[in-house]
């Protein structure tokens, strides 16, 4: 009708979210974060469980502890060979599109596990098999994912945004090592099941969050060449360089996470459901952490700050290898502590890291500087576990955990002088180019 008011205008989102949670793209992002690492995380201590377990029926402790080291190798060599060419895949194509199918493939693999402990069919080679194709397939998910959330929000949120997804990250890494050690055992094989199940959960919410816009690729550069600009841009900028081998060369040394088993059930003497525990510790002291964090976000000398948290994460890595030395009743409880404050120092130190390598990348190079900075993780985490396990078949686990701690200490006294564009870096403000290119590329509250 011609005197029928105009139709109201349908409510719009705000346009300039103040924080991260107000986009409902982020919200799904964080739950897809949340299924994944759950069931990754227990999965991959299962893993090494079984592994020692098998490998200490025909094994001594020190032999068991070096197929730990060996499953490690394994899958730092599958993702070292691979990473380079994955963090260019996660630049030239759909980044959910990747974490789709390599979630699939996650879920295949514990269907597998699952289906070997319940028929009783578990053994080392399955598992070295089955170590790599889980190298492989972080090796693409990896870049993939991690490069999601800063064209999720925009940019003056992503150190807030980086502190939620931590939060995500470690409330994963408490919860999915206690389920599967619980799980476990009830039944081996129903701690597979859980995460075949949360895997599939995280790619049903990879639909939710859909589209994501991402920077068009450089088509015009032949893809070894834009391999090749990945690796200098991280070589010759040298906050992002230090930053990401500081990481690599700590963790490599301080990780003792290849050890737990070990201490649960040789020195500590505390089985599967002590296991839980202390897998879950450093995830309970980097959750308080992330939380932190996300209502006081870190704003002034986060270079230095970074330093002296290394420096704790090494000094708490060697009080957990002294509790061999304590009385039976306190040794647990000071295991868990030292592995909360361990947690803690970690997660402060990668707060600062990835917030200063996310926020100095331009978006059209994410994924291949954060494909090198997955790398750099992998070697920490997967070759420090393969140093740990032959360092401990060497010196005993002990000596390797206090020996790696120390270690880190020397890195980080080291990179104080050799880098001090981390000493000098006093905020999380972004160069003044990439400032201008990233406001275009942020993401409106929906």
């Amino acid at each position: 009708m011609e005197n029928d008011p105009p139709p109201e205008p349908k409510h719009l989102p705000d346009p300039t979210p103040t924080h991260p949670l107000q986009i409902s793209t982020f919200r799904a992002y964080l739950v897809v974060r949340l299924c994944t690492i759950v069931s990754a995380s227990g999965m991959r201590l299962i893993v090494a469980w079984q592994a020692y377990n098998v490998a200490r029926e025909t094994m001594s402790t020190a032999g068991a502890a070096a197929q730990l080291g060996l499953i490690g190798l394994i899958q730092f060599v599958a993702l070292f060979l691979l990473t380079p060419l994955a963090g260019l895949v996660a630049d030239r194509f759909k980044r959910t599109r990747i974490a789709k199918v390599t979630l699939s493939m996650l879920l295949a693999v514990a269907a597998v596990l699952a289906m070997a402990s319940y028929e009783g069919w578990i053994s080392l080679p399955l598992i070295f098999v089955l170590a790599a194709v889980l190298g492989a397939v972080r090796a693409f998910q990896a870049p993939a994912i991690g490069s999601l959330a800063p064209n999720i929000v925009p940019p003056l949120l992503l150190p807030r945004a980086i502190a939620f997804s931590s939060i995500i990250w470690q409330t994963g890494s408490i919860v999915g090592p206690a389920i599967a050690g619980y799980a476990y055992a009830v039944q081996p094989h129903w701690a597979y099941l859980v995460s075949a199940l949360l895997f599939g959960l995280a790619l049903i919410g990879l639909f939710v969050v859909g589209h994501v816009p991402q920077s068009p690729p450089q088509k015009d550069r032949h893809p070894i060449r834009q391999i090749v600009d990945g690796l200098n841009y991280v070589r010759t900028n040298r906050l992002v360089f230090g930053a990401i081998t500081l990481d690599l060369f700590a963790v490599l040394l301080a990780g003792t996470t290849a050890l737990l088993p070990v201490y649960a059930r040789d020195i500590l003497h505390v089985g599967s459901e002590g296991l839980g525990q202390l897998a879950a510790a450093p995830g309970i002291g980097a959750g308080l952490t992330a939380l932190w964090f996300s209502f006081w976000p870190l704003k002034h000398n986060v270079g230095p700050k970074m330093m002296w948290a290394v420096v704790v994460f090494g000094l708490a890595t060697m009080l957990f290898g002294a509790t061999a030395f304590l009385p039976a009743s306190n040794a647990l409880w000071v295991a868990l502590a030292a592995m909360a404050v361990w947690g803690s120092a970690d997660m402060f130190s990668v707060f600062v890291r990835q917030s200063l390598i996310q926020i100095h990348t331009p978006d059209a190079m994410r994924g291949r500087v954060s494909s090198v900075s997955m790398l750099s993780i992998s070697a920490s985490n997967e070759l420090g576990e393969a140093e740990s396990g032959f360092l401990a078949a060497l010196i005993g686990p002990v000596g390797a955990v206090i020996a790696g701690g120390a270690g880190a200490i020397v890195v980080t006294l080291a990179w104080l002088r050799l880098f001090p564009e981390l000493r000098y870096a006093r905020s999380f403000d972004p160069p003044e180019d990439l400032h201008e290119k990233r406001l275009e590329g942020g993401l409106q509250a929906s």
